[in-house]
């Protein structure tokens, strides 16, 4: 699916939010296996909010102030 498609989806990013617990099932739960799905989600969800405004709201997204935190912290990580 593209990024389009998965913000189109009911509720928006839901399918991304679904890799990441596929993933993590698959893995044991090891989140650093599962760091591709994690980075796609947060790629969906601030388009989201991009798109929506920062009040906006779906539960496959953390709140656009803690999106662009952990977002912040990923980057530093890399």
């Amino acid at each position: 699916m593209t990024l389009q498609d998965d913000l189109a989806a009911s509720p928006p990013c839901h399918p991304r939010a679904c890799a990441i617990q596929n993933c993590l099932t698959r893995n044991g739960f090891d989140e650093s296996k599962c760091q591709k799905q994690i980075d796609a989600l947060y790629e969906c969800c601030n388009a989201f909010y991009e798109k929506n405004s920062e009040s906006a709201s779906t539960v496959s997204c953390p709140k656009a102030s803690l999106l662009r935190l952990k977002m912040e912290q990923r980057k530093k990580a890399t």
